[in-house]
């Protein structure tokens, strides 16, 4: 095997691992192909933007907005019955998206790169892009409006301390010579920041990033993602094959939790969640999985969608629905997920 496609193998390989979406990121990336766009390009406006592959999805305020391939940052100020095409200056596949407020946040992505809004994500401009890493950055998390961080592929974790305008490479701060995938970064409230990537990798932090801590998983394969609940100290850890794990002490013990479907057990990777208004969390997944629980994370009605649809990302909606994202791009669909409604 030649040098160019052993490389893109391996990039292949992380891609898929590092959202658990399989072959929908096979197909949407091959580092040669990519990385040849030009920096200064713009996205693609489309009419069918909002049906493309779509990776996350969050609230600026009463706005919506979602990211995903192409560079295709979208908006809806009406529940997601129209969406709105964002400028952005990238073509690069976008993988996770933060607002601090309803006018500031940030969106992540392949080539190192990390975009900026000020007006609820109409506009973007770009603070940041490594092209030399030949990786993706996977997630982004912010604790004030200066104050941020974003993980990606081969440990890469990067600080900023003036919201954005520079960004510093702070990977030593973390035991991780084998330098593991990072997938996913969230807060836990009243504790610190969690991380989790390949191989069960886990790492913490009490001090606002400033030093992290390794932390003995329960689990060996990639964790896709992480998110505090609305309870002190308490998060949630997920990924491959529906694992699910659950702490209340910030991660000093784990508590398995066991997940049934309506057809048996739940087999499908997890690869993202939301926290609700009123505590509730949801969880989706590859296989149409959408996974609701109103106690905290204890337990969860499983569902999986009729058309077995990737899902990436979730956001919730008024009266009870769901804002998916994913193969298809969005999907507004029921409290339980398992069917698209009208928006």
């Amino acid at each position: 095997m030649s040098e160019p496609v052993m490389a893109s193998a391996r990039q292949g390989a992380w891609a898929l691992t590092a959202t658990a979406l399989l072959a929908l990121l096979l197909a949407t990336w091959t580092s040669a192909s990519v990385a040849a766009v030009a920096a200064d390009q713009y996205s693609v406006e489309s009419a069918k933007a909002s049906q493309s592959l779509m990776l996350d999805a969050v609230h600026a305020g009463s706005r919506l907005v979602v990211v995903g391939d192409r560079g295709h940052i979208l908006f809806s100020d009406d529940q997601g019955k129209t969406w709105t095409q964002a400028r952005v200056p990238t073509r690069q596949l976008l993988t996770a998206v933060f607002f601090i407020d309803d006018k500031r946040g940030w969106a992540v992505g392949h080539d190192a790169q990390i975009l900026a809004t000020s007006d609820g994500g109409a506009t973007w401009t770009r603070q940041f892009e490594d092209l030399s890493r030949e990786a993706p950055l996977l997630d982004v998390v912010f604790l004030d409006a200066q104050h941020g961080f974003t993980v990606g592929a081969y440990g890469a974790l990067l600080e900023t301390l003036d919201g954005g305008q520079h960004w510093q490479d702070v990977a030593e701060r973390l035991d991780n010579e084998e330098q593991l995938h990072l997938n996913a970064i969230a807060a836990v409230k009243d504790a610190g920041l969690f991380i989790v990537g390949e191989q069960g990798s886990m790492f913490r932090s009490g001090d606002n990033g400033q030093t992290w801590s390794r932390v003995e998983s329960p689990y060996e394969g990639s964790l896709f993602g992480v998110i505090g609940t609305a309870q002190t100290r308490t998060l949630l850890a997920f990924g491959l094959r529906g694992n699910l794990l659950r702490s209340t002490d910030f991660g000093d013990s784990w508590q398995r939790i066991e997940l049934k479907a309506a057809r048996g057990e739940l087999e499908f990777g997890l690869a993202s969640a939301t926290l609700l208004d009123d505590g509730s969390l949801i969880l989706v997944g590859n296989g149409g999985s959408v996974l609701r629980s109103h106690d905290d994370g204890q337990t969860f009605s499983v569902v999986n969608r009729a058309d077995r649809i990737a899902l990436a990302g979730v956001s919730g909606l008024a009266g009870d629905r769901l804002l998916l994202v994913g193969q298809g791009g969005v999907h507004i669909a029921s409290a339980n997920g398992a069917q698209d409604v009208q928006p």
